[in-house]
């Protein structure tokens, strides 16, 4: 009997370009911008490179669409938790909550900004997208901290740029440092008991830092 002949890739753009983008994030995650290779995420996604090049320009330009991928992924995440129908402090504390569990889950997130940090954000200037993605997180910390001042929930006044890096610096840190911070220590970031400690912690910190009057807080002359 003949052997089967194998089933041959259905034309659905979309889905090629899903698929491409899936492979190319763990290329670069795996061998960073300069390493990854083309050639090899043509091979495991059954496409050729000439393809790549036509649906994103180039290597770059792959590299690039995987960021804004990555960004849309955490932005759509808190879109859903909807946050404006919860008390301030719920809405914190479910935003900070969300961070710190998408960072633990994707460390390809991490990689990813850390990588583009070392060139320098250089790649993501060119993307407009990324830029308006990012609004949103802003838009989201400003309605709740101004929600929290009114009702007297807050009691100081907060840049929600500034509080934004506040959070994201700490559930970050514990993925991009885990090795480094783990092996010093003689610790695993990752194991129950002290996962839950730090998500407890960095929202109780954040949350004890708003409700603090701001004039309370400073050093006296």
């Amino acid at each position: 009997m003949p052997k089967a002949e194998r089933e041959p890739r259905k034309n659905d753009p979309a889905k090629t370009k899903e698929d491409i983008l899936n492979v190319a994030t763990e290329e670069f995650v795996a061998h960073g911008l300069a390493g990854g290779r083309v050639d090899a995420i043509a091979e495991r996604t059954r496409t050729s490179k000439r393809m790549i090049y036509y649906y994103f320009g180039g290597k770059e330009g792959l590299y690039l669409a995987v960021l804004e991928k990555a960004y849309r992924k955490i932005r759509s995440l808190e879109a859903d938790l909807e946050l404006s129908g919860m008390p301030p402090a719920e809405a914190l504390r479910t935003l900070i909550a969300s961070t710190f569990d998408h960072d633990e889950q994707n460390p390809e997130f991490v990689r990813l900004v850390s990588i583009e940090n070392i060139h320098h954000a250089a790649h993501m200037r060119r993307s407009t997208e990324i830029r308006d993605l990012n609004i949103s997180i802003v838009e989201t910390l400003s309605d709740i901290l101004a929600r929290g001042l009114a009702e007297g929930t807050f009691r100081r006044d907060v840049d929600p740029i500034d509080l934004h890096m506040l959070i994201s610096a700490f559930c970050f840190f514990r993925v991009s440092n885990r090795h480094t911070f783990g092996t010093i220590f003689r610790c695993d970031l990752s194991a129950p008991d002290m996962y839950a400690r730090h998500k407890q912690m960095i929202s109780d910190a954040v949350l004890s830092y708003l409700l603090t009057d701001e004039g309370a807080a400073a050093p006296k002359p």
